[in-house]
This record gives structure tokens, C-alpha cells and sequence, in this order.
């Protein structure tokens, strides 16, 4: 599983970070996006996705297979 984020879309609600905090975080200054993690373990897989479908600018693109 690959993620990819498009921090220029970013709104900065926050959502991601409250679904998965493991996989992102949001910048103190501006509240906009972090990636922490691009290749995610499984275990988190099925809470990344539900980021992507929860984010209201949809920034969040996932890719591939959670294994």
C-alpha cells in the first residue's frame, strides 16, 4: 500500500490525523497535512482508507494492496 497526499488541497480538518494518527499528522503553523508513514503496514490498511473516504478536500490517495 503506497499513500499519497495532496497537501495543496488540504483544508486542514483534521480527520486523517484523528482516523490515524500513526499514518498522519497536521503542521503546528499552517494545519495542513503530514505524512508520516507512505507504505503503511496492513493492520492500519483498512483505517487509511477510511481517512481517504473521510477527507472533505479529497487529498488522501491510497494505492495497492494492504499487504
Amino acid at each position: 500500500m503506497q499513500v499519497i497526499i495532496d497537501q495543496d488541497r488540504c483544508c486542514g480538518s483534521g480527520q486523517c490525523v484523528l482516523t490515524v494518527p500513526a499514518v498522519f499528522d497536521q503542521g503546528e503553523e499552517d494545519g495542513l497535512v503530514r505524512l508520516l508513514q507512505e507504505s503503511p503496514g496492513p493492520e492500519l490498511a483498512a483505517d487509511v482508507r477510511l481517512a481517504a473516504a473521510l477527507c472533505p478536500g479529497n487529498v488522501i490517495t491510497v494505492h495497492g494492496d494492504p499487504g
